[in-house]
């Protein structure tokens, strides 16, 4: 057997300048979900060299599916103090949720000062320290590789937010594990699903490709019931529309359940939604719950994408 050998290649012979090269290559759309599944967020690029003030951010990207800001910045060198001032000077600038800075290598002081930031920030705010490295074998292509050093601890954060008895600590972190472990059910079995990143709450949201609206997966712990729903923050007249073809909608999402159109007239959103009986709660029977969840919401995306696509080219 002949087998190569992989060598380290030096970041500068494909990116000689940070700006120029790297950023720009960062912020393809494959490199972006490259780095979006190194991180388990999927991630949509708004723009590159965005300003703060006097200064530029690399590239300002959005969570898919929830719209929060996420801000990328890179050094293609050791860590260094300037670059995690301007990290923080960038995501107060942005408001940004995600804070994702990739470098060529760590200085453990930096190291330190991330882990602190994440262990000293509540769940909405999270802070991402990634080394990217290139290899090669023989004269082959180089190949980059991007590589975890700190992350948020969503765990200990969710422990940190409940503040109440032990049983609504138990709770929340029972949701966070469900919705991360059907998260990774999905990659496989739906792979088409793009999940948002997993959060200790009754509810998590999947991106259908719309500004408009988004799919909701929600666990009813006290009706002990699952649901799937088109949730639709701020558009009554897109409600309005969907509904005159309730009918159709409804032979084609083929639910097994009410299908429930809740116009809600005293609030800025609304829902389309059906409930499963599952109690998220009980470990054992998650499988069929995912099984029920996975197909659910991808017939959901399937006819609501393709309902929208139609209406944004009547409209």
């Amino acid at each position: 057997m002949n087998l190569g050998k992989l060598k380290k290649v030096d970041l500068r012979q494909a990116w000689p300048h940070e700006a120029s090269d790297f950023t720009q290559w960062l912020a393809l759309e494959e490199n972006m979900r490259a780095l979006a599944d190194e991180i388990g967020l999927d991630m949509v690029l708004i723009q590159t060299e965005a300003a703060v003030g006097g200064f530029n951010v690399d590239i300002l990207a959005e969570e898919e599916g929830t719209g929060r800001k996420i801000i990328i910045e890179n050094q293609l060198e050791i860590t260094n103090h300037d670059h995690l001032g301007k990290v923080i000077t960038y995501a107060a600038g942005h408001d940004a949720g995600s804070i994702v800075w990739v470098v060529k290598d760590v200085r453990e002081e930096h190291r330190k000062a991330v882990d602190w930031l994440n262990d000293h920030t509540d769940e909405t705010v999270e802070f991402y320290l990634l080394k990217i490295e290139l290899w090669q074998i023989g004269d082959s292509p180089f190949a980059p590789k991007f590589e975890m050093v700190c992350k948020p601890n969503d765990w200990a954060k969710a422990v940190k937010k409940s503040e109440g008895p032990g049983e609504q600590t138990e709770t929340k972190l029972k949701q966070l594990a469900f919705w991360t472990d059907l998260r990774e059910y999905a990659k496989k079995a739906a792979p088409q699903l793009r999940f948002q990143k997993p959060f200790p709450q009754h509810w998590t949201n999947l991106s259908i490709g719309s500004s408009d609206a988004n799919l909701a997966l929600t666990v009813r712990s006290k009706e002990k019931l699952l649901g799937v729903e088109l949730y639709i923050p701020d558009n009554k007249e897109l409600f309005a529309q969907l509904l005159e073809s309730r009918e159709a909608i409804t032979r084609e999402l083929a639910v097994d359940g009410e299908l429930e159109w809740m116009e809600l007239p005293e609030r800025k959103a609304s829902r389309i939604r059906v409930s499963h009986p599952g109690d998220f709660a009980e470990e054992s029977s998650h499988e069929p719950q995912f099984d029920w969840l996975v197909a659910t919401a991808s017939n959901f995306k399937k006819v609501f994408a393709l309902r929208m696509k139609e209406l944004e080219h009547t409209g």
